[in-house]
């Protein structure tokens, strides 16, 4: 099954499924966003909507971009607000979006599906305005070391969503490489992960030049 296919299957349940990565996400996102304000934001994969639901008070536009019509006309029925905009893309193509207009390029639970991290890369440099961020939030690579990647169950039957690893240094050095600089890297766990390898790791980088 084609990861945009095995997406717009999930749909329906993705917000009602167990699923503590999805909800330390959501946590993180909110409490590391919610204190500026941005005149343009684009989040990247906006699933359901479980952060556009954060960003839009946060900006004066955003655009919304996700691969998978059912996921974003969930993400539709959440989102109402006349400043927020959706459109369906293939983010390894470029993005339906002007050179340096961008403040916040935000990314979450997305990479793992990308193989080549330099174009996602390359395309956020490029739209971001001077001093404008970068923010990634993914599952850790420790937990993809220990085979660990989005699954769902319907109808009895289980689905695991293709997933490719990117270690902590291929997201630094391809961030160099187009002039991004990294502000913070932090590494969550989920109240229930004691004991184990953190859940998350989130990224701030920052276009500089």
């Amino acid at each position: 099954m084609t990861i945009q296919r095995a997406y717009n299957q999930w749909a329906a349940t993705y917000d009602t499924d167990r699923n503590l990565t999805r909800d330390l996400d959501a946590l993180v996102t909110r409490n590391t966003l919610s204190h500026q304000r941005y005149r343009f934001i684009l989040e990247l994969g906006c699933g359901t909507g479980k952060n556009t639901v954060t960003l839009a008070p946060l900006a004066g536009s955003l655009l919304a971009l996700d691969f998978s019509a059912e996921m974003m006309a969930q993400a539709q029925a959440k989102v109402a607000a006349e400043q927020v905009r959706f459109a369906q893309a293939d983010l390894t193509r470029p993005w339906p979006v002007e050179d340096n207009s961008v403040d916040l390029v935000i990314c979450n639970l997305v990479l793992e599906h990308i193989n080549r991290l330099d174009f996602i890369f390359a395309e956020a440099a490029r739209v971001l305005v001077t001093n404008g961020r970068f923010f990634i939030s993914e599952l850790h690579p420790f937990r993809q070391y220990m085979g660990k990647k989005a699954v769902f169950e319907q109808d009895g039957q289980t689905t695991e969503i293709g997933a490719f690893v990117h270690h902590i240094s291929d997201f630094l050095q391809t961030a160099a490489a187009h002039d991004l600089k990294l502000r913070s890297l932090n590494e969550w766990w989920h109240e229930e992960d004691q004991g184990k390898p953190p859940r998350l790791v989130t990224f701030m980088f920052e276009k500089t030049a």
